[in-house]
């Protein structure tokens, strides 16, 4: 909710597409949740690195007078699996460790 009140709240939406987008927000629904789809849209653009192509599709929703719909701008600008790499963890073995330490008391004793 601090969104409607903040002094410098202009200055913390990166394109003019997200400031007309709240605008749109305040103007059809309560302030509550308003504010909240905007912080969420704004930790859409950050999360996922795409503020600018997130601008775009906002600027389409104003133009076709809608409000913008989360669910399918965080599928739109989901990472694609293909992408995402698999990451395999190998995990040492104990006795590496239990040497590691056998080799301490050595070199102290």
């Amino acid at each position: 909710m601090a969104l409607l009140n903040l002094v410098y709240r202009d200055q913390l939406f990166p394109r003019e597409a997200y400031r007309l987008t709240f605008d749109r927000l305040c103007e059809q629904l309560s302030a509550r949740a308003a504010c909240k789809t905007m912080v969420e849209l704004l930790s859409l653009a950050h999360e996922r690195t795409c503020e600018a192509q997130l601008a775009q599709a906002l600027e389409q929703y104003l133009a076709d007078g809608q409000l913008p719909d989360l669910d399918e701008l965080r599928s739109r600008f989901a990472p694609d699996p293909a992408t995402v790499p698999q990451v395999h963890v190998r995990l040492a073995s104990l006795r590496d460790y239990e040497a590691l330490l056998h080799l301490d008391m050595e070199t102290t004793s």
